[in-house]
């Protein structure tokens, strides 16, 4: 079963690093390298190396091929857009979604909130992949639960400005003339 594995996880990874540097679309390039790095991480799941792997998914395959996403299409800046909204109840119904999600977060980070527990299947001590992962899940997802979920709240506020800086650098400065000596 590991062979067969590691055998599609090689073409995937091989198919993908080649869709990177063929794809003539530079948001298609960054998909196949997202492929990639996923099939990166099954590489070292195969390993035993867990914490890496939730590290090459979370860290790599996640972020930093969001933020390729983000600046592939923030360079298209340059065509002129159309600020009309298409559907104007999207906004007045954000407004309540976002105050529930931040009652959602409140809810969650109270001190008598308990996260980690057993799942279905069984304790997790039973599996021999528990060490240090779980270590790790525990302390993050519990003692510092506020600190990761304001994390990420810093992370989409500087997405939305970066956005928003974009969209109002639509039009380009012109150079002044140079005074001459």
């Amino acid at each position: 079963m590991e062979m067969t594995i590691f055998v599609a996880g090689a073409i995937a990874a091989v198919v993908g690093a080649l869709g990177v540097v063929l794809a003539r679309n530079p948001v298609h390039s960054a998909l196949f390298l997202l492929l990639t790095m996923a099939t990166m991480a099954v590489f070292f799941l195969l390993q035993d190396a867990d914490l890496v792997a939730i590290i090459q998914i979370v860290v790599y395959a996640s972020a930093i091929v969001v933020l390729f996403i983000f600046v592939i299409t923030l360079l298209g800046v340059d065509q002129h857009e159309k600020l009309v909204e298409p559907h104007p109840v999207q906004r007045w119904l954000g407004i309540p979604l976002g105050l529930v999600l931040f009652g959602l977060v409140l809810a969650i980070t109270r001190d008598d909130w308990v996260t980690g527990q057993q799942s279905v299947v069984g304790p997790l001590d039973t599996d021999r992949r528990s060490g240090n992962v779980r270590q790790l899940a525990e302390h993050l997802f519990t003692d510092y639960v506020w600190a990761f979920e304001m994390t990420a709240v810093l992370l989409v506020i500087a997405v939305v400005g970066g956005v928003v800086l974009a969209r109002r650098s639509g039009h380009r400065a012109v150079p002044e003339p140079e005074a001459e000596p």
